[in-house]
């Protein structure tokens, strides 16, 4: 068997061996998906499931109704939009029935899987029982949520407030500290996203992501890159720069340090060694706070730990969360100590939506999920497997200048000048567009169009073009071990006009090698 897997993958390979490729051109960016009319991509594997027939209007319909009655900021991914009318575990459905592997998870939030039985049940039950209330009455599944939410988090990181998304979180996390400190001035990242409002654009420094209007109090240190970075994995030379900010653009005094463990938009970045607990200290020592931003990469998407955070050993005083906290449902968290909490007794806090019995019965309902099915752990063993698949083709082929990331949140960065690391533009915008063939879709999030703007730093210029693999979703089915015998894993034995189109639909081979495709 193994002697007829190595000659079919043989073959392969001298299929596209004449095949050459050169940086950069269009033309042969194409070809490399063309490639693939060889039919040497598998079909999805069996998926013993039919969505119901849809009856609702077409694509067209809804894009007219969307022109007229919708901002013209929301935009749509593809040339060609795909209407999304049906989901299951990692699957969605388009209005023509046909399947898709989906490779961006909601943007990094199903990480269930899409109508886990179990996550739909606890909605279903406490919307036909109690749909909505207010937190000023008292309902179990608001506090029976915040105490399991608490168990997950080290030392005095015990007091929860609910918000509706990862936005409210970090706007009330950074204005808590600044309440706490009595000191308005924050310290972000550059290449850091903390959301959309007005204090989150400020802690945010992605041109793209911010608007002209009045934004203060926030200074952003270098980045940790340590790829691009100007120490590369050096985290400490990097801390240096925080304390130049404290000494020299502020009083002295700051009210926080706010950041991700592992940059989701901005490229999956995780911060150097030895970066956190540096930065922590000087944070501390100025009388600030310590933020961990998890929307993305908390509950356990990065498999070796629960928390970014807690890979650097380190322990914040406050801890933001949403996306991942409800499986798709309107939620997020902050969670802190006892001690700052108590600021918001000073005047009247509220929030209408946030600790809604429903979207609280969900995030309880996804927490239980995780541990229950070992969403953690089955994230450290496909995750990792699959970093050093990806590792294997970087070592063989010049335009993969980085593979990055911990457990499903990966990324891959392609260049056409590994010495310079020139961004691969052409072939980046090839990525972005799916092909039917291939049944998967995602990622278009990921490419940070912002910046083939004029940019000064190299590091925001040269770093924009950066190809998330989108690999968010923790989906088990029963995942947990690898297939003794698998013809996919000789994929990545084949040309690079092949391979370079598993990078591309890499969620696609992750579930074709693992996934036992079990329903719920």
């Amino acid at each position: 068997m193994q002697r007829i897997v190595a000659r079919q993958a043989s073959w392969e390979f001298r299929q596209f061996r004449g095949l050459r490729r050169l940086y950069s051109t269009a033309q042969n960016t194409g070809a490399c998906i063309a490639g693939n009319d060889s039919g040497i991509i598998p079909d999805m594997p069996r998926f013993d499931y039919t969505p119901p027939l849809y009856t609702g209007p077409d694509a067209e319909e809804i894009m007219r109704k969307r022109r007229e009655f919708l901002s013209p900021s929301m935009f749509c991914f593809y040339k060609k939009p795909v209407n999304v009318v049906h989901g299951k575990m990692q699957y969605l459905f388009d209005d023509n029935g046909r399947r898709y592997l989906d490779a961006f998870g909601g943007i990094a939030t199903v990480n269930c899987g899409h109508c886990h039985p179990d996550v739909v049940k606890a909605i279903v039950d406490q919307t036909k029982s109690l749909q909505h209330s207010t937190i000023l009455y008292l309902n179990h599944a608001i506090a029976d949520f915040a105490e399991a939410l608490a168990s997950k988090l080290p030392g005095d990181l015990k007091v929860v407030f609910f918000t509706n998304s990862g936005t409210e979180a970090n706007e009330l996390a950074m204005m808590m500290a600044r309440l706490y400190t009595d000191c308005h001035d924050i310290i972000s990242l550059r290449n850091a996203y903390h959301g959309n409002a007005s204090g989150t654009m400020a802690a945010t420094a992605q041109c793209s992501w911010k608007f002209n209007v009045v934004q203060s109090g926030v200074h952003h240190a270098l980045n940790p890159d340590p790829y691009r970075g100007l120490f590369g994995a050096d985290g400490e030379k990097y801390a240096h720069d925080i304390q130049d900010l404290i000494q020299f653009g502020t009083s002295g005094h700051v009210a926080a340090f706010i950041s991700e463990a592992i940059q989701g938009v901005g490229g999956i970045i995780e911060l150097a060694p030895g970066y956190l607990p540096a930065v922590y200290n000087s944070i501390r020592k100025a009388g600030g706070l310590c933020i961990a931003d998890e929307v993305q990469s908390g509950f356990g998407r990065s498999g070796s730990h629960f928390w970014g955070f807690e890979a650097h050993g380190v322990v914040p005083d406050i801890v933001t969360m949403a996306k991942g906290i409800g499986n798709g449902i309107p939620l997020g968290a902050v969670v802190t100590t006892p001690k700052v909490a108590e600021v918001l007794t000073r005047r009247c806090y509220f929030n209408t939506f946030g600790g809604n019995p429903v979207s609280t019965a969900a995030g309880h309902a996804v927490l239980k999920v995780i541990e229950r099915e070992k969403l953690q752990e089955n994230a450290l063993v496909v995750g990792s497997y699959l970093k050093e698949r990806l590792n294997d083709l970087k070592s063989k082929h010049e335009i993969i200048g980085d593979v990055r990331g911990r457990g499903l949140m990966l990324g891959v960065e392609l260049v056409t000048d590994r010495h310079l690391k020139t961004p691969a533009k052409v072939e980046i915008l090839q990525v972005m567009e799916p092909d039917e063939r291939y049944g998967s879709i995602g990622w278009k999030r990921w490419f940070l169009w912002k910046c083939f703007q004029n940019y000064t730093s190299s590091l925001l210029q040269q770093g924009g073009c950066r190809l998330s693999c989108g690999c968010y979703g923790l989906c088990n089915d029963e995942v947990m071990k690898l297939p003794s015998k698998s013809r996919w894993n000789n994929f990545f034995d084949v040309s690079f006009q092949e391979e370079i189109s598993y990078v591309i639909y890499i969620k696609e081979i992750t579930y074709c090698v693992y996934s036992l495709n079990k329903q719920y």
